[in-house]
């Protein structure tokens, strides 16, 4: 009965992002997120944040490990230093963090209440609730220990959250949105994404507000009864009726996880990571389409069909329908990852579609949407090839090729 929109399994990494990095991931998914206000607004960009699988794939299109729990730190530490320095021109402000400065959340939200005359009390509970029913009322197994607040100037908020369980070695990430969300303590997830480790107690189950009013009723009784009730259970066992409602739950429970995924612990990305025609479909559109598609970015003194396919992938993040980020992986192909898989980070190609994107935006501020149409077309193109023909990938081809020509493209890795 949990509201999830993904599933992953999120092996714990250690480590940082440099600095050669970071600095792009800011760069790029800052104008990711103004490409997608501009085309859809506030209300938008939050739901695309509260959306697990979109995250992940959107960390993957700026180069973070396509798989680890890392994407989630760092994603969120590069929107924080790329939007906020631009928070009353966006309209957004993300607050929180990682181990300390998850518990600064609170001020942040009251200074930025006392800035734009929100209810910063609200904004607090908000916060805080999130913590608690993700720490407490889900017991799973993992421990929070990271917090992201993102607030639009109109209240609206999503929250990204982050725990981990030292047994596994797995993280568990939270997400929420305040547009669709009626209760703090009955299915407040707008997704959870994480790996899979069976029944779990999830006392924000519609189906558990006996549960819970029970919990309730408990805390006012005395300690002795409720003594005497545990002895009970532990010598007679539970009534069968009880035993009955329980399994009757468990299996709604299981039942709800529609749209999940499971990322695996293997560092590399392999071709049952990749859905092969989507993947070929990008490579098509770079590499095999008119160049008069696509003739106001080919104008670009440099750009080739290798930046094409990285603009690809990154107009398919800023335009695409849910359904298309159910493989999350196939999005490293746009600059692939720090840690070289499926290959290392393609610098020049990077710092390309820094350049295209900023541009096609600069210009359509100015009322000139040739580029920002121009980028959208390469989605449409690519949605194209998928419907009419079979474009699927040779995929040891197209890694080879990216590694063969690393060195040229300027690839690097951690």
């Amino acid at each position: 009965m949990i509201k999830r929109t993904g599933h992953a399994d999120l092996p714990l990494h250690v480590g940082t992002v440099p600095k050669w990095l970071a600095d792009r991931m800011r760069d790029l998914g800052t104008l990711i997120v103004e490409s997608l206000l501009i085309q859809y607004g506030k209300k938008e960009v939050l739901r695309r944040l509260s959306d697990p699988l979109w995250f992940q794939s959107f960390g993957a299109v700026l180069g973070m490990d396509w798989h680890s729990s890392g994407i989630t730190t760092s994603v969120m530490y590069a929107l924080k230093r790329g939007i906020n320095p631009r928070a009353r021109d966006f309209g957004l402000c993300v607050c929180g963090g990682r181990g300390k400065y998850s518990r600064r959340t609170p001020q942040e939200l009251l200074y930025l209440s006392e800035a734009t005359g929100l209810d910063g009390t609200s904004l607090v509970n908000a916060s805080r609730l999130s913590a608690k029913v993700d720490g407490a009322a889900v017991q799973d197994g993992f421990q929070l220990y990271q917090h992201n607040f993102i607030l639009s100037d109109q209240g609206d908020w999503a929250i990204v959250q982050q725990g981990m369980n030292t047994q596994t070695k797995t993280a568990r990430r939270y997400h929420w949105c305040s547009q669709n969300l009626n209760s703090f303590v009955e299915e407040p997830h707008s997704g959870i994404t994480g790996e899979n480790k069976g029944l779990i107690l999830n006392l924000t189950d519609s189906s558990a507000s006996s549960t819970r009013n029970s919990i309730l009723e408990l805390s006012k009784e005395k300690p002795e009864k409720i003594i005497a009730e545990i002895k009970s259970v532990q010598k007679f066992g539970l009534p069968q009726k009880i035993q009955h409602e329980l399994f009757e739950d468990e299996t709604k429970i299981q039942i709800q996880n529609e749209r999940n995924i499971t990322l695996p612990a293997h560092h590399n990305v392999t071709e049952k990571d990749v859905d092969l025609k989507r993947l070929g479909a990008v490579l098509a559109t770079a590499y095999e389409s008119p160049a008069e598609n696509f003739e106001n970015l080919l104008l670009t003194p440099g750009l080739g069909p290798r930046t094409l396919q990285s603009l690809t992938l990154i107009s398919e993040v800023i335009i695409g329908t849910p359904s298309r980020f159910k493989d999350p992986a196939r999005f490293s192909f746009a600059h692939g990852g720090k840690d070289g898989h499926p290959f290392p980070v393609p610098l020049r190609i990077y710092d390309e579609s820094i350049r295209v994107l900023g541009d096609a935006i600069e210009k359509s501020k100015l009322g000139y949407n040739d580029k920002s149409q121009c980028i959208n077309r390469l989605h449409a193109a690519a949605l194209q090839i998928e419907k009419n023909c079979n474009p699927k990938a040779d995929f040891d081809k197209a890694i080879t090729y990216e590694k063969h020509n690393s060195v040229r493209w300027g690839g690097k890795t951690v």
